[in-house]
């Protein structure tokens, strides 16, 4: 049995689909708070819905910041549960400057609730925690970088031109956004319930997650909102650099994946890795509307603003290194050109 937080979201759903179809009982977790922050648009209930046509899946309508519920839950199942996959999270930057209480609440806290239970009731099970690169900060901001037609690309001699950033890169003088620093707090909470009482605990510094079961909104999901803007014939606000930043995507199966093979083989000790698409996935957010358009066969309505969001990246590639060193057998699956086309795909058959 798994509990997953967050498990109507992009990855909370990926994950549920992925170990339900191994025949694992999955425990979701999940107050479709995302309504809350990104109105109907953000909304999961479709997911929801579908996830509970399995059998193995029980949907439980809790906020994590409800300690004494979460401890319920993880008493009643206690020595079952074999891992917590903790997913729940409130995702923007913009949007945590407007409710910082909130935000902090939901990231930070949650995550301690999360742990206490875990550190409580289930102290052999493995605890994996969805963190962001957000939590470097802006510091990718301040690397060498050159200016190209579509793009900003790092120097060719630079350590992170080949393989992207590792996770030495430090947490400490940088400009977080407030999301990035509730992501922070509760990343380094992990890391210490991990070392400080000897549990199995990893936190996944994400790069840009996607794939059609993300429902996206301005605030958050990039690659979900282009594609839906430019199917229906929306509008799109490019914030800042030109449209020239650069993210590396992975797809939520593969980040499905990764869960998966730590579980098997589960690590003491508060455990980091940064997890992204990694250079062969990485675009620029005017190269992916290229690509959504060449696919779609529709052009986007897009506008650059001058103004960036608060602790944005210009450049982003994840190193995805130290995970593959440690779980060997995992590797991307999905090229950024396939979750695209089935992102395309599905919000055709969705309009």
């Amino acid at each position: 049995m798994f509990i997953i937080t967050g498990s109507t979201g992009l990855i909370g759903s990926s994950t549920s689909e992925y170990f339900l179809k191994k025949g694992i009982k999955v425990i979701g977790i999940d107050n479709d708070l995302r309504s809350y922050f990104f109105g109907k648009i953000g909304s999961n209930k479709w997911k929801e819905k579908k996830l509970k046509e399995n059998k193995l899946y029980t949907h439980l309508n809790v906020d994590i910041r409800n300690k004494d519920k979460i401890l319920s839950i993880f008493k009643k199942y206690s020595k079952k549960i074999k891992a917590i996959i903790h997913t729940a999270a409130q995702p923007s930057h913009d949007w945590a400057a407007k409710e910082p209480f909130t935000d902090f609440h939901v990231n930070a806290t949650g995550t301690l609730n999360l742990l206490e239970a875990f550190r409580n009731h289930c102290p052999e099970a493995s605890f994996l925690f969805t963190s962001t690169n957000k939590v470097y900060g802006d510091t990718p901001n301040f690397l060498p970088l050159n200016e190209k037609k579509f793009r900003y690309e790092i120097r060719k001699n630079h350590k992170y031109f080949k393989k992207g950033i590792d996770e030495s890169m430090s947490l400490d003088h940088t400009t977080h956004s407030l999301f990035g620093t509730s992501k922070a707090s509760a990343d380094l909470l992990v890391q210490e319930y991990g070392r400080y009482f000897n549990l199995r605990t990893a936190c996944f510094r994400g790069g840009c997650l996607t794939g059609e079961n993300h429902s996206g909104a301005q605030l958050h999901g990039f690659l979900s909102f282009l594609v839906k803007t430019i199917v229906n014939d929306k509008k799109y606000s490019v914030f800042g650099y030109k449209g020239k930043q650069v993210r590396d995507n992975i797809h939520s199966l593969d980040v499905a994946r990764a869960f998966g093979e730590f579980i098997k083989k589960p690590r003491i000790g508060g455990n980091v890795y940064n997890l992204g698409g990694g250079r062969n996935n990485s675009c620029s957010i005017l190269e992916a509307i290229q690509l959504i358009e060449k696919i779609s066969n529709k052009k986007s309505k897009y506008k650059v603003l001058k103004q960036n969001r608060i602790g944005d990246h210009i450049w982003w590639i994840t190193d995805n290194s130290k995970f593959k060193k440690d779980y060997p057998k995992w590797k991307i699956s999905i090229s950024l050109k396939q979750s695209l086309e089935q992102m395309v795909e599905f919000e055709f058959n969705n309009k």
